[in-house]
């Protein structure tokens, strides 16, 4: 009995002693058996590949692409009921209701699935994408996959299944009353596999009317956790939502799966290893009404005064 006891145990034994589970850096220390974010290729082979994300996005080396036209998007404004989850990891929220997003040089529509966040300490930093090595408080990922796909396995498998669009936060000096409901909504999921219910959200609601939707960057990567599988078509906008110091605190007021406070909750930037970052033409079209509008001004002042 005792022989089949060891033999059951062993396997429990070495798991726990060889830490396959991932997790973020702020949760490794002398007495933790997790493998943090630079040996997640221990624990999925593709976190070590070559088309990793997040990045660094040095816009001066971006390339601009006509085609990143402005998106459609369907359904961003219907309100709905979503389930609040903290997964161990992050919180997360699934999206019940029907929307898409087009355009913006995708192939083909893509259905929204979920979106979560990352995040550092308080207002400190905390995205996992930067620009310029300036790295925001706090990050939205809104993951979406082709229509024609039932699960998000099998868009996976795909090498542009998946698409997420990335929202930077900033800490701003006034209350984004827009937020105050998903702030509140926290309490109730501070422990791992804690859900309530986010009512009255729409996804317009987290990213309207703050960011300006046609001045973006675009890349190819993959996902920001284990198993980091490289089909994700990266959409990364370039203005920030405001959210003041308490609504940022709140989501360090949550806990990972094994009780330590969640915060810290991004991936470390990864080699671009020559990857091309295009910039969409939405801040050239703004320079070229202004400078129409300006022109238009002038001839109007000249005619004037003659």
């Amino acid at each position: 009995m005792r022989c089949l006891l060891s033999a059951y145990l062993l396997p429990l034994i070495l798991h726990a002693c060889t830490g396959a589970d991932w997790c973020y850096q702020t949760q490794v220390s002398c007495d933790s058996h997790c493998k943090g974010p630079e040996k997640w290729r221990e624990v999925n082979a593709d976190c070590g590949k070559d088309r990793q994300s997040p990045i660094n996005i040095v816009t001066k080396q971006t390339k601009l692409d006509e085609r990143l036209t402005p998106f459609r998007f369907t359904g961003y404004q219907t309100v709905f009921d979503g389930t609040l989850k903290n997964n161990g990891h992050s919180v997360q929220v699934s999206i019940p209701v029907p929307a898409t997003i087009s355009g913006g040089n995708l192939a083909e529509p893509y259905k929204a699935v979920q979106f979560h966040l990352h995040w550092g300490i308080s207002s400190g930093p905390g995205s996992e994408h930067t620009i310029d090595g300036e790295q925001y408080p706090m990050e939205l990922h809104i993951v979406h996959m082709k229509q024609k796909y039932i699960r998000i396995e099998d868009a996976l498998k795909d090498p542009s299944g998946v698409a997420v669009l990335g929202f930077f936060y900033e800490v701003s000096s006034t209350t984004n009353r827009k937020y105050d409901l998903f702030a509140h909504a926290l309490r109730s999921v501070q422990n791992t596999n804690g859900n309530t219910t986010l009512r009255k959200i729409s996804l317009n609601q987290l990213i309207l009317p703050e960011v300006n939707m046609t001045n973006y960057y675009r890349y190819d990567g993959s996902l920001t956790t284990p198993g980091c599988t490289e089909a994700v078509v990266w959409t990364v906008f370039e203005k920030p939502i405001p959210l003041d110091s308490e609504q940022l605190q709140a989501f360090s007021s949550l806990k990972f799966r094994d009780g330590k406070p969640m915060v810290g909750t991004f991936r470390p930037v990864q080699p671009r290893n020559g990857r091309v970052v295009y910039r969409s033409s939405g801040g050239t079209l703004l320079v070229s009404v202004f400078l129409l509008m300006a022109s238009i001004s002038t001839a109007f002042t000249i005619t004037r005064l003659n």
